[in-house]
C-alpha cells in the first residue's frame, strides 16, 4: 500500500505534499507522488519541473520515506485520472491541495478536487495552505 497526493508547484501542492510525506510516514508506507498535465498542452502551470519534482522527492527521502514520482499526461477527465492511479497503487491514502476560492467559486466548485473528493473509494486528506508564507 501507499500514499498518493496530487502535488501541483503552488502553495496548496506544497501543503498537500507536506501532508502526504507526514502521513507516509506515520503510517510507514511508500509516497507516490503525481503531477499531471492536459495531454498536448503547450503551457500549463501544473507542471512541475523536473527539479521540483526531484525535490519533492528528496524532501520524502529526507523524512525517511521512499518516494516515487510521475508525470501521467491525461487526455480525458484528471479527477478520473488521478482515481485510477490511487487504485492501481493500491492507495491506503490520497492526499490534495485546496485553495482559497470566492463564495462564487465554493458555489460552483466544479473543480477536480471536488470530484476526487466524492469519487474515491478510499480515504481522501485535503488541506489548505493557508499557514505563514502562504498567499
Amino acid at each position: 500500500m501507499s500514499i498518493v497526493v496530487g502535488f501541483v508547484p503552488t502553495p496548496a501542492g506544497e501543503a498537500a505534499l507536506t501532508a502526504g510525506i507526514a502521513e507516509a510516514r506515520l503510517r510507514q508506507q511508500d509516497l507516490l507522488i503525481v503531477n499531471s498535465a492536459r495531454e498536448g498542452a503547450l503551457v500549463d502551470k501544473s507542471v512541475a519541473s523536473s527539479a521540483v519534482l526531484d525535490d519533492a522527492a528528496k524532501r520524502a527521502r529526507t523524512a525517511g520515506v521512499k518516494a516515487e514520482v510521475i508525470q501521467p499526461p491525461y487526455q480525458y477527465d484528471l479527477a478520473d485520472e488521478f482515481l485510477d492511479i490511487a487504485r492501481e497503487a493500491d492507495a491506503s491514502l490520497i492526499v490534495i491541495g485546496l485553495r482559497h476560492r470566492s463564495q462564487v467559486g465554493k458555489f460552483i466548485l466544479g473543480s477536480h478536487a471536488q470530484r476526487i473528493l466524492m469519487q474515491a473509494d478510499r480515504p481522501v486528506l485535503a488541506v489548505k495552505a493557508d499557514g505563514p508564507g502562504f498567499a
